[in-house]
C-alpha cells in the first residue's frame, strides 16, 4: 500500500512539474497591443468616440489600459482549458487598484473578445452584455505596429 501511495505521489509531482513548465498555449499569442473595435456595457453599445480613446497592452501576465489617457495597470492570468476560456484581471495601480474582475476570452487570429464582470461577482458563462448587469463585452483588434 505504501508503494502505491509513493507511486501516486511521484506521478502527481511529475504532472505538477510538467504543468508548471508548460505555459498556457494562449499566453504568448495574447501578448501585444490591442484596440477595441466594438464594446457593450450592460447591453448598451459604447460610443465610437470613447472607443477611440482606449488601448490595451498585454505583456507576460501584466496589463496596461489607457482610457482617455488615464492609465490602469495590473496583472492577468488565463485558463485556456476551461470552456469558455477564463481570465482573471487584478488591478494593481490606477482606478481599479485592489479590484478583481473575472472574465472569459476568445482568441481568433488578430481578434480578441473578452467579457468582463465588472461587479467582480463571478466569471461570465457566455459572451453577452445584458441590461441590468455589469458585464462589459469588448472585441479588440491587434494593433499593427
Amino acid at each position: 500500500m505504501k508503494y502505491l501511495l509513493c507511486i501516486f505521489l511521484a506521478v502527481g509531482a511529475s504532472l505538477n512539474a510538467f504543468a508548471a513548465s508548460s505555459p498556457d498555449p494562449d499566453a504568448k499569442t495574447l501578448q501585444g497591443n490591442w484596440i477595441p473595435a466594438k464594446a457593450e456595457l450592460a447591453g448598451q453599445p459604447m460610443p465610437d468616440a470613447i472607443l477611440k480613446t482606449i488601448s490595451l497592452k498585454l505583456d507576460h501576465g501584466k496589463y496596461e489600459v489607457y482610457v482617455g489617457g488615464n492609465p490602469d495597470q495590473g496583472t492577468y492570468t488565463i485558463d485556456s482549458t476551461s470552456k469558455p476560456k477564463g481570465m482573471t484581471i487584478t488591478g494593481t495601480e490606477g482606478p481599479n487598484r485592489g479590484k478583481i474582475f473575472p472574465a472569459i476570452y476568445e482568441l481568433k487570429g488578430d481578434t480578441l473578445r473578452i467579457c468582463y464582470d465588472l461587479s467582480g461577482a463571478k466569471r461570465p458563462i457566455e459572451f453577452k452584455s445584458l441590461a441590468g448587469t455589469k458585464l462589459y463585452l469588448v472585441t479588440y483588434s491587434r494593433k499593427k505596429e
